[in-house]
């Protein structure tokens, strides 16, 4: 499987809250490289933009959902 960002030559950005959802698992954890298939660069990058997305409370820490 290619890497999602080298396949569209882009990288992974703070703003783009849809693409980031997609590398985040249920509880709202980031995914590995060995479920997520991006490369390690990526992979570096797309953790720092999804923590500064959460500092900026753009994404949720933790999922509320079992939280009762």
């Amino acid at each position: 499987m290619k890497c999602f960002f080298c396949q569209y030559k882009t990288n992974p950005s703070y703003k783009d809250i849809e693409n980031l959802e997609k590398f985040l698992s249920s509880r709202k954890k980031i995914l590995g490289r060995d479920k997520t298939g991006i490369c390690a660069k990526h992979q570096r990058m797309l953790t720092k933009q999804i923590k500064y997305a959460r500092f900026l409370a753009l994404l949720p820490y933790v999922s509320y959902q079992g939280l009762r």
